[in-house]
């Protein structure tokens, strides 16, 4: 009896090849993947007793024995040339494949999924058959890929409308008390004002699914590389300098030298303007719905945001008030051109204490619980106590004036007119380092953790270890001066005087995309994790564009499945070959999302039998 064909044989496919090129065959390769169908025999030359003669042999076969059978394809077997054998072992091989997920219990086959880091290759997977479905949909697969990505869980993951959070195993499943205690620093605490009748779920915020948190992080992350929505808004019919820029959860806040603050929804839509001051409103800062304003007019206003209404006018300094921050909700600290910061009770309006000792300008400010550092047009930066009124160190060393600051509660940074960066220690004064590269003034800085990120009127941007005390990364960012720059664990955001919004990867330093590139400059460019607002100056007027790159709420969590996944849902066993289903140009969507973003439902292409991996199957779309 012959053994079976081993992989040298050529299969007929190749002998077809060989006949018409006459060159050599590809070298073998292992089992191939089963193609959409097996393989089928052509009846085109068959004679018209043929059929009758394979009916007597079926029905003999089937009447056969286990040994009678087996002897009878040893013989007809032995009979088969190379190439019916290669058609046969095509025939047969998918017949013989087993899913693995079938046999192994559920904590393997988790453990197993654990270690792919692709969500492409997860949701082809879980297009394979019900079981395989049933495995990725819990939730713990998705946990560890959230971790691998590092796509920790915000404030912005509790939502009041949001499903509750269920796994298949009870081993996986997610305290929500421990989640909101451990995973959201900032998480809405519970509330139990309400009414016994209530449900204990409906009572306080629910959480998202992990699968629905790595889709809504994914999908934004996409949005920021090559998609996004815009709209534009103009703020002024003449050119004017925006000279402030906050977003804040609740609002869009805008200052200008015109003396007019503009408060927008988040959306971008008008609200109210603010009027009071006098003269250009050079700086403020929000705190809730309360914000401090201060200007040319030496004044500090608080105002109201929800009814725009003035509260309070602070009266003091005798020069332009340059530099605004909050210590809490009731405390403001204010730096001029006076040479002094003033500390202000925002509640009764009452100037608290004076801090004396620069001997020009006050330029920058930062705080950090009962510190606060600023710097100065006099070289100097000074820490202060915001309790004791008292300056507790002066840091010395740069050659001319300080325009940018930075603080975290153990570094001081600051960037000067001289070029340098210096980083100094705030309870010795001690000068820790000095970064040097940038050639011309260091007027941004920003600091997390141990990155610091600075950009200056030479168009640089530069990203710093401050652990090493050394450059990562020299953006050359600008054709003209970096007039605002912000960056979080992910990307830098820069904007120029070239009229230019660029977006960097924090990690590679390379250039993701121009969000901006039109305009004659940019004033101010802020972001959070799914908006980022510009104020540019373009063809003599100063717009506003709001880009949103949250994904459509329908799209993050999963819809109804459709009558195609309903079959398999009743015949898990059933080849998916066996089935009609559509090609939708060649792609494949899954969980209610589509190339373009729309929402539809899930569809399947004829795949084979229910082991094989589809092709061209998408989940998350990097469009």
């Amino acid at each position: 009896m012959r053994g079976p064909p081993t992989p040298s044989m050529p299969t007929p496919a190749a002998d077809f090849d060989q006949q018409l090129t006459g060159s050599a065959p590809d070298p073998p390769t292992p089992a191939a993947s089963p193609g959409p169908a097996h393989c089928q025999p052509d009846w085109s030359d068959a004679a018209d007793d043929e059929d009758f003669f394979l009916a007597k042999v079926r029905q003999h076969f089937q009447n056969s024995s286990g040994p009678q059978r087996t002897r009878i394809l040893a013989d007809l077997l032995n009979l088969c040339t190379s190439q019916q054998l290669s058609f046969v072992h095509q025939f047969v091989s998918p017949l013989l494949k087993k899913d693995p997920f079938t046999s192994l219990p559920d904590e393997l086959c988790l453990r197993i999924l654990s270690f792919i880091d692709d969500p492409k290759v997860l949701a082809r997977a879980s297009q394979v058959s019900k079981r395989w479905r049933d495995l990725l949909s819990d939730d713990m697969t998705w946990k560890n890929l959230c971790e691998k990505h590092d796509y920790g869980r915000r404030l912005s993951e509790v939502s009041p409308s949001a499903p509750i959070m269920t796994t298949r195993s009870s081993a996986y499943a997610v305290d929500v008390d421990s989640e909101m205690s451990s995973s959201f620093p900032g998480a809405l605490p519970f509330t139990s004002h309400a009414s016994s009748s209530m449900s204990y779920d409906s009572r306080r915020p629910k959480i998202r699914s992990y699968k629905s948190h790595f889709k809504q992080r994914y999908l934004v992350e996409a949005a920021w590389r090559s998609g996004g929505t815009s709209i534009t808004r103009n703020i002024t019919q003449e050119g004017g300098v925006v000279t402030s820029l906050h977003l804040t959860p609740k609002y869009i806040i805008v200052a200008l030298d015109n003396a007019k603050i503009h408060v927008f929804d988040t959306d971008g839509n008008s609200q109210r303007t603010l009027q009071g001051h006098v003269m250009g409103v050079w700086a403020m800062v929000p705190w809730g719905d309360t914000m401090v304003s201060g200007g040319c007019d030496r004044d500090v206003r608080v105002w109201d945001l929800k009814t725009g209404a003035c509260l309070h006018t602070l009266r003091g300094h005798t020069s332009t008030v340059r530099c605004l921050k909050m210590a809490d909700a009731n405390t403001a600290i204010s730096g001029s051109r006076d040479t002094t910061l003033r500390i202000w009770d925002i509640r009764t309006g009452l100037c608290k204490n004076v801090l004396v000792g620069h001997q020009s300008s006050v330029r920058c400010l930062e705080i950090k619980g009962d510190i606060v550092v600023s710097g100065s047009y006099d070289t100097f930066a000074r820490v202060w106590s915001i309790s004791e009124g008292r300056c507790l160190q002066t840091l010395q060393g740069h050659f001319s004036q300080i325009y940018a600051i930075a603080f975290d509660g153990k570094r001081v940074v600051t960037g000067s007119l001289d070029t340098n960066v210096r980083v100094w220690d705030p309870k010795t004064g001690e000068c820790l380092a000095i970064l040097q590269g940038h050639t011309s003034l260091v007027g941004q800085l920003q600091m997390r953790g141990d990155t610091l990120v600075t950009g200056g009127s030479d168009g640089s941007v530069r990203v710093w270890s401050l652990e090493k005390m050394c450059p990562i990364h020299r953006l050359a960012a600008h054709d003209n001066s970096v007039t605002s720059l912000q960056f979080d664990d992910t990307r830098v955001v820069s904007g120029g005087s070239d009229g230019r919004v660029k977006i960097w990867d924090l990690k590679t330093g390379h250039l993701v995309r121009e969000l901006i590139a039109q305009g004659e400059a940019v004033w101010r460019v802020a972001f959070e994790e799914e908006k980022c607002v510009a104020l540019a100056l373009r063809q003599g007027r100063t717009v506003m564009e709001v880009w949103s790159f949250s994904p459509p709420e329908d799209v993050l969590y999963d819809r109804p499945f459709s009558l195609q996944q309903r079959v398999l849902e009743d015949d898990p066993d059933r080849p998916m070959s066996a089935m009609a289903f559509d090609y939708r140009g060649g792609d494949v969507t899954m969980a209610g999302l589509s190339r373009d973003g729309s929402s539809q439902d899930m569809n399947m292409v004829d795949a084979g039998p229910s082991t094989a991996p589809l092709q061209g199957v998408t989940f998350f779309h990097d469009d």
